[in-house]
Protein backbone atom coordinates (compact mmCIF):
# COMPACT_ATOMS: atom_id res chain seq x y z
CA UNK A 1 0.00 0.00 0.00
CA UNK A 2 2.88 2.43 0.50
CA UNK A 3 4.11 2.05 -2.83
CA UNK A 4 0.82 3.62 -3.88
CA UNK A 5 1.19 7.16 -2.47
CA UNK A 6 4.96 6.67 -2.77
CA UNK A 7 4.66 9.75 -5.28
CA UNK A 8 1.40 11.91 -4.19
CA UNK A 9 2.20 14.43 -7.13
CA UNK A 10 2.24 12.14 -9.84
CA UNK A 11 -0.87 13.23 -11.93
CA UNK A 12 -3.34 10.29 -11.40
CA UNK A 13 -4.07 10.37 -15.56
CA UNK A 14 -0.49 11.14 -16.88
CA UNK A 15 -0.66 7.56 -18.94
CA UNK A 16 -4.20 8.48 -20.51
CA UNK A 17 -2.18 12.33 -21.45
CA UNK A 18 0.97 10.35 -22.70
CA UNK A 19 -1.34 8.57 -24.95
CA UNK A 20 -3.28 11.59 -26.15
CA UNK A 21 0.08 13.42 -26.50
CA UNK A 22 1.47 10.45 -28.40
CA UNK A 23 -1.04 10.22 -31.11
CA UNK A 24 -0.54 13.95 -31.66
CA UNK A 25 3.34 14.02 -32.35
CA UNK A 26 2.55 10.92 -34.62
CA UNK A 27 0.06 12.87 -36.78
CA UNK A 28 3.08 15.80 -37.01
CA UNK A 29 5.52 12.73 -37.93
CA UNK A 30 3.11 11.18 -40.38
CA UNK A 31 2.33 14.32 -42.15
CA UNK A 32 6.23 13.73 -43.52
CA UNK A 33 6.00 10.59 -45.10
CA UNK A 34 2.16 10.59 -45.74
CA UNK A 35 2.19 13.21 -47.96
CA UNK A 36 4.46 10.83 -50.32
CA UNK A 37 2.33 8.24 -51.77
CA UNK A 38 -0.21 11.29 -52.26
CA UNK A 39 2.13 13.73 -54.55
CA UNK A 40 1.54 11.88 -57.50
CA UNK A 41 -2.00 12.36 -57.45
CA UNK A 42 -1.52 16.14 -56.25
CA UNK A 43 0.41 16.59 -59.15
CA UNK A 44 -2.33 15.21 -61.78
CA UNK A 45 -5.25 17.30 -59.69
CA UNK A 46 -3.57 20.49 -58.98
CA UNK A 47 -0.84 20.51 -61.74
CA UNK A 48 2.04 20.70 -59.77
CA UNK A 49 5.52 21.55 -61.04
CA UNK A 50 8.29 19.39 -59.80
CA UNK A 51 9.64 22.29 -57.83
CA UNK A 52 6.47 22.97 -56.13
CA UNK A 53 5.77 18.65 -55.42
CA UNK A 54 9.76 19.27 -53.69
CA UNK A 55 8.11 22.00 -52.00
CA UNK A 56 5.05 20.27 -50.56
CA UNK A 57 7.28 18.46 -48.57
CA UNK A 58 9.99 21.14 -47.77
CA UNK A 59 7.88 23.64 -47.04
CA UNK A 60 6.52 21.81 -43.86
CA UNK A 61 9.78 20.65 -42.50
CA UNK A 62 11.55 23.90 -43.17
CA UNK A 63 8.69 25.39 -41.05
CA UNK A 64 8.67 22.86 -38.67
CA UNK A 65 12.43 22.27 -38.02
CA UNK A 66 13.35 26.42 -38.14
CA UNK A 67 10.80 27.24 -35.75
CA UNK A 68 10.93 24.16 -33.04
CA UNK A 69 13.39 25.58 -30.93
CA UNK A 70 11.16 28.84 -31.11
CA UNK A 71 8.48 26.88 -30.02
CA UNK A 72 10.32 25.43 -26.94
CA UNK A 73 11.43 29.03 -25.88
CA UNK A 74 7.69 29.69 -25.68
CA UNK A 75 6.94 26.84 -23.88
CA UNK A 76 8.89 27.80 -20.81
CA UNK A 77 7.85 31.73 -21.16
CA UNK A 78 4.04 31.46 -21.61
CA UNK A 79 3.53 27.65 -20.59
CA UNK A 80 3.85 23.91 -22.14
CA UNK A 81 -0.14 23.62 -21.62
CA UNK A 82 -0.89 26.62 -23.51
CA UNK A 83 1.40 26.24 -26.44
CA UNK A 84 0.93 22.79 -26.93
CA UNK A 85 -2.83 23.77 -27.33
CA UNK A 86 -2.45 26.56 -29.67
CA UNK A 87 -0.19 24.37 -31.94
CA UNK A 88 -2.27 21.42 -31.96
CA UNK A 89 -5.51 23.83 -33.15
CA UNK A 90 -3.05 25.92 -35.83
CA UNK A 91 -1.98 22.28 -37.48
CA UNK A 92 -5.33 21.10 -37.42
CA UNK A 93 -6.70 24.19 -38.82
CA UNK A 94 -4.14 24.26 -41.38
CA UNK A 95 -4.83 20.66 -42.11
CA UNK A 96 -8.45 21.64 -42.94
CA UNK A 97 -7.14 24.51 -45.25
CA UNK A 98 -4.39 21.99 -46.47
CA UNK A 99 -6.92 19.39 -47.86
CA UNK A 100 -9.28 21.85 -49.32
CA UNK A 101 -6.99 23.27 -51.85
CA UNK A 102 -7.34 23.99 -55.27
CA UNK A 103 -4.30 25.67 -56.35
CA UNK A 104 -0.69 25.19 -55.62
CA UNK A 105 -0.50 28.66 -53.44
CA UNK A 106 -3.27 27.47 -51.11
CA UNK A 107 -1.83 23.92 -51.10
CA UNK A 108 1.84 25.18 -49.79
CA UNK A 109 0.79 28.36 -47.90
CA UNK A 110 -1.50 25.45 -45.89
CA UNK A 111 1.88 23.42 -44.90
CA UNK A 112 3.89 26.42 -44.15
CA UNK A 113 0.50 26.97 -41.77
CA UNK A 114 0.94 22.80 -40.37
CA UNK A 115 4.76 23.52 -39.89
CA UNK A 116 4.18 26.48 -37.71
CA UNK A 117 1.58 24.24 -35.52
CA UNK A 118 3.88 21.40 -35.59
CA UNK A 119 6.83 23.36 -33.89
CA UNK A 120 4.43 24.70 -31.09
CA UNK A 121 2.78 21.34 -30.60
CA UNK A 122 5.68 19.14 -30.65
CA UNK A 123 8.65 20.69 -28.46
CA UNK A 124 5.86 21.54 -25.64
CA UNK A 125 4.23 18.04 -25.80
CA UNK A 126 7.58 16.65 -25.00
CA UNK A 127 8.60 19.25 -22.17
CA UNK A 128 4.48 18.15 -20.80
CA UNK A 129 5.99 14.31 -20.78
CA UNK A 130 9.08 15.24 -19.20
CA UNK A 131 7.26 17.71 -16.42
CA UNK A 132 4.48 14.27 -16.23
CA UNK A 133 6.91 11.37 -15.19
CA UNK A 134 9.97 11.01 -12.51
CA UNK A 135 12.32 8.44 -12.09
CA UNK A 136 12.17 5.52 -13.88
CA UNK A 137 8.40 6.05 -15.33
CA UNK A 138 10.07 9.00 -17.26
CA UNK A 139 12.34 6.53 -19.09
CA UNK A 140 9.45 4.36 -19.73
CA UNK A 141 7.16 7.39 -20.99
CA UNK A 142 10.58 8.57 -23.09
CA UNK A 143 10.95 5.01 -24.72
CA UNK A 144 7.25 5.35 -26.15
CA UNK A 145 7.88 8.97 -27.43
CA UNK A 146 10.90 7.84 -29.38
CA UNK A 147 9.27 4.72 -30.80
CA UNK A 148 7.02 6.92 -32.76
CA UNK A 149 9.31 8.88 -34.47
CA UNK A 150 10.66 5.31 -36.30
CA UNK A 151 7.41 3.33 -36.94
CA UNK A 152 5.60 7.00 -37.89
CA UNK A 153 8.19 7.49 -40.70
CA UNK A 154 7.26 4.11 -42.32
CA UNK A 155 3.65 3.76 -41.53
CA UNK A 156 3.00 7.09 -42.76
CA UNK A 157 3.51 5.70 -46.79
CA UNK A 158 1.66 2.91 -45.66
CA UNK A 159 -1.53 4.53 -44.18
CA UNK A 160 -0.85 7.02 -47.52
CA UNK A 161 -1.34 4.55 -50.01
CA UNK A 162 -4.47 3.22 -48.36
CA UNK A 163 -6.33 7.08 -47.96
CA UNK A 164 -5.15 7.80 -51.74
CA UNK A 165 -6.65 4.68 -52.91
CA UNK A 166 -10.18 5.19 -50.73
CA UNK A 167 -11.23 8.34 -50.34
CA UNK A 168 -8.69 10.48 -51.89
CA UNK A 169 -5.60 12.66 -51.29
CA UNK A 170 -7.34 15.42 -49.58
CA UNK A 171 -8.00 13.24 -46.94
CA UNK A 172 -4.53 12.60 -46.00
CA UNK A 173 -4.86 15.88 -44.32
CA UNK A 174 -8.65 16.32 -43.26
CA UNK A 175 -7.96 13.22 -41.31
CA UNK A 176 -6.03 15.20 -38.82
CA UNK A 177 -9.28 17.86 -38.42
CA UNK A 178 -11.83 15.38 -36.16
CA UNK A 179 -8.55 13.03 -34.40
CA UNK A 180 -7.02 16.97 -33.71
CA UNK A 181 -9.88 18.28 -32.46
CA UNK A 182 -10.83 15.18 -30.25
CA UNK A 183 -7.36 15.29 -28.34
CA UNK A 184 -7.64 19.47 -27.96
CA UNK A 185 -10.63 18.89 -25.87
CA UNK A 186 -9.64 16.28 -24.03
CA UNK A 187 -6.28 17.59 -23.32
CA UNK A 188 -8.23 21.11 -22.38
CA UNK A 189 -9.91 18.92 -19.84
CA UNK A 190 -7.20 16.82 -18.46
CA UNK A 191 -3.94 18.87 -18.24
CA UNK A 192 -2.62 20.66 -15.36
CA UNK A 193 -2.69 24.31 -15.11
CA UNK A 194 -0.28 26.13 -17.54
CA UNK A 195 2.82 26.85 -15.14
CA UNK A 196 5.14 29.29 -17.26
CA UNK A 197 9.36 27.43 -16.41
CA UNK A 198 11.00 30.86 -17.56
CA UNK A 199 8.41 34.05 -17.18
CA UNK A 200 9.82 37.22 -18.27
CA UNK A 201 12.37 35.98 -20.23
CA UNK A 202 12.96 36.72 -23.92
CA UNK A 203 12.29 35.27 -27.08
CA UNK A 204 15.11 35.16 -30.07
CA UNK A 205 12.82 35.44 -32.92
CA UNK A 206 15.83 37.07 -35.03
CA UNK A 207 17.61 33.63 -34.33
CA UNK A 208 14.55 31.72 -35.71
CA UNK A 209 14.43 34.06 -38.66
CA UNK A 210 17.61 33.38 -39.53
CA UNK A 211 17.65 29.65 -39.41
CA UNK A 212 14.64 29.50 -41.14
CA UNK A 213 15.52 31.98 -44.35
CA UNK A 214 19.39 30.14 -44.60
CA UNK A 215 17.46 26.99 -44.89
CA UNK A 216 15.12 28.04 -47.25
CA UNK A 217 17.38 29.61 -49.42
CA UNK A 218 19.31 26.43 -49.36
CA UNK A 219 16.84 24.04 -50.37
CA UNK A 220 15.50 26.86 -53.60
CA UNK A 221 18.88 26.50 -54.35
CA UNK A 222 19.06 22.62 -54.54
CA UNK A 223 15.43 23.01 -56.43
CA UNK A 224 16.41 25.66 -58.45
CA UNK A 225 19.26 23.49 -59.91
CA UNK A 226 17.23 20.89 -61.14
CA UNK A 227 16.20 22.94 -63.82
CA UNK A 228 18.65 25.81 -64.33
CA UNK A 229 22.24 23.52 -63.52
CA UNK A 230 24.21 22.95 -60.67
CA UNK A 231 27.08 25.59 -61.50
CA UNK A 232 24.65 28.09 -62.54
CA UNK A 233 25.46 32.00 -61.14
CA UNK A 234 21.75 31.74 -59.26
CA UNK A 235 22.15 28.69 -57.48
CA UNK A 236 25.73 29.90 -56.32
CA UNK A 237 24.32 32.91 -54.97
CA UNK A 238 21.49 31.24 -53.21
CA UNK A 239 24.20 28.93 -51.75
CA UNK A 240 26.00 32.09 -50.60
CA UNK A 241 23.61 33.66 -49.53
CA UNK A 242 22.26 30.10 -46.82
CA UNK A 243 26.02 30.52 -46.02
CA UNK A 244 26.41 33.91 -44.69
CA UNK A 245 22.99 33.53 -43.20
CA UNK A 246 24.47 30.60 -41.44
CA UNK A 247 27.61 32.52 -39.92
CA UNK A 248 25.39 35.48 -38.71
CA UNK A 249 23.23 33.02 -36.59
CA UNK A 250 26.03 31.28 -35.41
CA UNK A 251 27.39 35.06 -34.27
CA UNK A 252 24.03 36.43 -33.01
CA UNK A 253 23.67 33.32 -31.11
CA UNK A 254 27.34 34.11 -29.44
CA UNK A 255 26.35 37.56 -28.33
CA UNK A 256 22.38 37.76 -27.55
CA UNK A 257 21.69 37.53 -23.86
CA UNK A 258 18.67 34.70 -24.79
CA UNK A 259 19.97 32.44 -27.36
CA UNK A 260 17.50 29.92 -29.28
CA UNK A 261 20.49 27.70 -29.56
CA UNK A 262 23.61 26.86 -27.69
CA UNK A 263 26.07 26.77 -30.60
CA UNK A 264 28.63 25.37 -28.19
CA UNK A 265 27.36 21.99 -27.77
CA UNK A 266 27.50 21.60 -31.75
CA UNK A 267 31.51 22.08 -30.97
CA UNK A 268 31.68 18.75 -29.08
CA UNK A 269 32.18 15.45 -30.76
CA UNK A 270 29.23 13.46 -29.95
CA UNK A 271 26.26 16.02 -30.28
CA UNK A 272 28.27 16.88 -33.39
CA UNK A 273 28.09 13.61 -34.75
CA UNK A 274 24.88 12.94 -33.60
CA UNK A 275 23.60 15.85 -35.61
CA UNK A 276 24.99 14.87 -38.82
CA UNK A 277 23.99 11.37 -38.50
CA UNK A 278 20.28 12.18 -37.85
CA UNK A 279 20.80 14.47 -40.82
CA UNK A 280 21.77 11.98 -43.05
CA UNK A 281 19.41 9.16 -42.08
CA UNK A 282 16.30 11.42 -42.54
CA UNK A 283 17.56 12.48 -45.68
CA UNK A 284 18.22 9.57 -47.10
CA UNK A 285 14.85 8.29 -45.89
CA UNK A 286 13.13 10.54 -47.48
CA UNK A 287 14.88 10.41 -51.05
CA UNK A 288 13.97 6.40 -50.78
CA UNK A 289 9.90 7.21 -50.42
CA UNK A 290 10.10 9.95 -53.16
CA UNK A 291 12.27 7.45 -55.68
CA UNK A 292 10.23 4.66 -54.50
CA UNK A 293 6.80 6.43 -54.77
CA UNK A 294 7.38 8.01 -58.28
CA UNK A 295 8.93 5.03 -60.05
CA UNK A 296 5.98 2.20 -58.92
CA UNK A 297 3.37 5.21 -59.65
CA UNK A 298 5.05 6.72 -62.34
CA UNK A 299 7.04 4.36 -64.34
CA UNK A 300 5.39 0.87 -63.08
CA UNK A 301 1.89 2.70 -62.89
CA UNK A 302 0.95 0.92 -60.03
CA UNK A 303 -1.91 2.34 -57.93
CA UNK A 304 -1.52 4.64 -54.43
CA UNK A 305 -2.53 1.26 -52.37
CA UNK A 306 -0.06 -1.50 -54.13
CA UNK A 307 2.25 1.21 -53.89
CA UNK A 308 2.04 1.69 -49.73
CA UNK A 309 1.61 -2.40 -49.63
CA UNK A 310 5.28 -2.26 -51.17
CA UNK A 311 6.39 -0.19 -48.65
CA UNK A 312 5.72 -2.58 -45.99
CA UNK A 313 9.23 -4.22 -45.76
CA UNK A 314 11.08 -0.80 -45.30
CA UNK A 315 9.27 -0.82 -42.11
CA UNK A 316 9.84 -3.37 -41.11
CA UNK A 317 13.07 -3.94 -41.63
CA UNK A 318 13.63 -0.46 -40.75
CA UNK A 319 12.26 -1.13 -36.92
CA UNK A 320 14.35 -4.44 -36.67
CA UNK A 321 17.72 -2.58 -37.52
CA UNK A 322 16.52 0.03 -34.60
CA UNK A 323 15.66 -2.85 -32.31
CA UNK A 324 19.19 -4.32 -33.17
CA UNK A 325 21.28 -1.50 -32.76
CA UNK A 326 19.89 -0.99 -29.18
CA UNK A 327 20.53 -3.87 -28.17
CA UNK A 328 24.11 -3.88 -30.02
CA UNK A 329 25.47 0.01 -28.87
CA UNK A 330 26.42 -0.61 -25.51
CA UNK A 331 28.68 -3.99 -27.05
CA UNK A 332 30.54 -1.94 -30.31
CA UNK A 333 30.15 1.57 -29.75
CA UNK A 334 28.93 4.37 -32.01
CA UNK A 335 31.35 4.50 -34.48
CA UNK A 336 31.22 0.79 -35.91
CA UNK A 337 27.44 0.83 -35.61
CA UNK A 338 27.57 4.38 -38.00
CA UNK A 339 29.33 3.13 -40.72
CA UNK A 340 28.12 -0.24 -41.07
CA UNK A 341 24.70 1.25 -41.32
CA UNK A 342 25.39 3.99 -43.76
CA UNK A 343 27.31 0.78 -45.71
CA UNK A 344 24.30 -0.88 -46.23
CA UNK A 345 22.04 2.02 -46.66
CA UNK A 346 24.46 2.58 -49.94
CA UNK A 347 24.49 -0.74 -50.85
CA UNK A 348 20.90 -1.03 -51.02
CA UNK A 349 20.88 2.20 -53.15
CA UNK A 350 23.17 0.96 -55.34
CA UNK A 351 20.89 -2.20 -56.63
CA UNK A 352 18.73 -0.13 -59.24
CA UNK A 353 21.64 0.88 -60.67
CA UNK A 354 22.58 -2.75 -61.49
CA UNK A 355 19.32 -3.33 -62.57
CA UNK A 356 16.10 -0.99 -62.85
CA UNK A 357 13.23 -3.31 -62.25
CA UNK A 358 10.46 -3.47 -59.39
CA UNK A 359 11.19 -6.46 -57.45
CA UNK A 360 14.79 -4.87 -57.46
CA UNK A 361 13.81 -1.13 -55.95
CA UNK A 362 11.58 -3.17 -53.25
CA UNK A 363 14.57 -5.29 -52.03
CA UNK A 364 16.84 -1.90 -52.68
CA UNK A 365 14.03 0.49 -50.67
CA UNK A 366 13.90 -2.35 -47.75
CA UNK A 367 17.56 -2.95 -47.05
CA UNK A 368 18.42 1.26 -47.18
CA UNK A 369 15.48 1.02 -44.47
CA UNK A 370 17.22 -1.39 -42.61
CA UNK A 371 20.73 0.54 -42.28
CA UNK A 372 18.66 4.44 -41.80
CA UNK A 373 17.08 2.28 -38.75
CA UNK A 374 20.42 1.81 -37.39
CA UNK A 375 21.77 5.36 -38.06
CA UNK A 376 18.23 6.90 -35.96
CA UNK A 377 19.11 4.90 -32.59
CA UNK A 378 22.88 5.49 -33.03
CA UNK A 379 22.56 9.32 -33.74
CA UNK A 380 20.14 9.89 -30.71
CA UNK A 381 22.41 8.06 -28.43
CA UNK A 382 25.42 9.41 -29.48
CA UNK A 383 24.14 13.23 -29.43
CA UNK A 384 22.34 13.21 -26.38
CA UNK A 385 24.30 10.14 -24.02
CA UNK A 386 26.68 12.63 -22.95
CA UNK A 387 25.00 15.61 -21.81
CA UNK A 388 24.72 16.57 -18.54
CA UNK A 389 21.22 16.72 -17.26
CA UNK A 390 20.04 20.54 -17.81
CA UNK A 391 21.53 20.15 -21.24
CA UNK A 392 19.40 17.56 -22.32
CA UNK A 393 16.38 20.13 -23.70
CA UNK A 394 18.34 21.75 -26.03
CA UNK A 395 20.12 18.74 -27.00
CA UNK A 396 17.42 17.22 -28.34
CA UNK A 397 15.58 20.43 -29.26
CA UNK A 398 18.76 20.53 -31.75
CA UNK A 399 18.47 16.96 -33.04
CA UNK A 400 14.70 17.39 -33.74
CA UNK A 401 15.59 20.50 -35.91
CA UNK A 402 18.59 18.70 -37.74
CA UNK A 403 15.66 15.53 -38.18
CA UNK A 404 13.43 18.49 -39.97
CA UNK A 405 15.76 19.93 -41.97
CA UNK A 406 17.61 16.44 -42.96
CA UNK A 407 13.84 16.15 -44.89
CA UNK A 408 14.00 19.02 -46.33
CA UNK A 409 16.86 18.36 -48.07
CA UNK A 410 17.07 15.15 -48.93
CA UNK A 411 13.46 15.95 -50.92
CA UNK A 412 15.20 18.89 -52.65
CA UNK A 413 18.56 16.54 -53.89
CA UNK A 414 16.53 13.59 -54.84
CA UNK A 415 13.85 16.15 -56.91
CA UNK A 416 16.46 17.96 -58.85
CA UNK A 417 18.54 14.76 -59.32
CA UNK A 418 15.57 12.95 -60.59
CA UNK A 419 14.11 15.36 -62.41
CA UNK A 420 14.57 14.14 -66.05
CA UNK A 421 12.31 11.08 -64.93
CA UNK A 422 9.91 13.07 -62.93
CA UNK A 423 8.72 15.11 -65.57
CA UNK A 424 9.35 12.49 -68.37
CA UNK A 425 9.02 8.68 -69.16
CA UNK A 426 12.69 8.12 -68.66
CA UNK A 427 14.58 5.57 -66.28
CA UNK A 428 17.66 7.70 -66.47
CA UNK A 429 16.51 10.21 -63.60
CA UNK A 430 15.87 7.65 -60.79
CA UNK A 431 18.75 5.34 -61.74
CA UNK A 432 20.74 8.58 -61.24
CA UNK A 433 18.91 9.48 -57.86
CA UNK A 434 20.05 6.02 -56.15
CA UNK A 435 23.52 6.43 -57.73
CA UNK A 436 23.78 9.63 -56.11
CA UNK A 437 22.24 8.81 -52.75
CA UNK A 438 24.28 5.62 -52.70
CA UNK A 439 27.71 7.86 -53.22
CA UNK A 440 26.19 10.71 -50.61
CA UNK A 441 26.11 7.42 -48.06
CA UNK A 442 29.22 6.36 -48.65
CA UNK A 443 30.77 9.57 -48.26
CA UNK A 444 28.62 10.01 -44.68
CA UNK A 445 30.62 7.07 -43.76
CA UNK A 446 34.06 7.96 -44.61
CA UNK A 447 32.85 11.02 -42.05
CA UNK A 448 31.48 9.15 -39.53
CA UNK A 449 34.47 7.06 -39.53
CA UNK A 450 36.45 9.92 -38.54
CA UNK A 451 34.24 12.36 -36.19
CA UNK A 452 31.72 9.51 -34.44
CA UNK A 453 33.30 8.26 -30.90
CA UNK A 454 34.23 5.09 -30.34
CA UNK A 455 31.50 4.77 -27.85
CA UNK A 456 28.33 6.30 -27.33
CA UNK A 457 26.66 6.26 -23.18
Amino acid sequence: MSDTYAQPAAHPLRWRILGFLGVAQLMLILDVTVVAIALPHMETDLGLSRATMTWVVSAYTLTFGGLMLLGGRLADLLGAKRIALTGLLVFTAASLVTGLAGSSGVLLGGRIAQGVGAALLSPSALSLVVGLFDGEERNKALGVWSALGGGGAALGVLLGGLITAGPGWPWVFWINVPIGLVIVVTLARMLPRAVAAAPGGRLDALGALLVTASSGSLVYALIHAGDQGWLTATTGWLVLAAAVGYLAFVAWQRTTRAPLMDVRLLARRPVATGTFLILMATALTVAVFFLGTFYFQHERHYGALPTGLLFLPVALLTMAGANLTGKALGRFGARPLAVTGLLIAAAGLILPAVAMHPAVVAISLAVTGAGTGVLFVVASATALGQVAPHEAGIASGIVSTFHEFGASLGAAVVSSVAAASLVAQTLSGFRGGFVVFAVIAVAAAIVAAVLAPRRAA
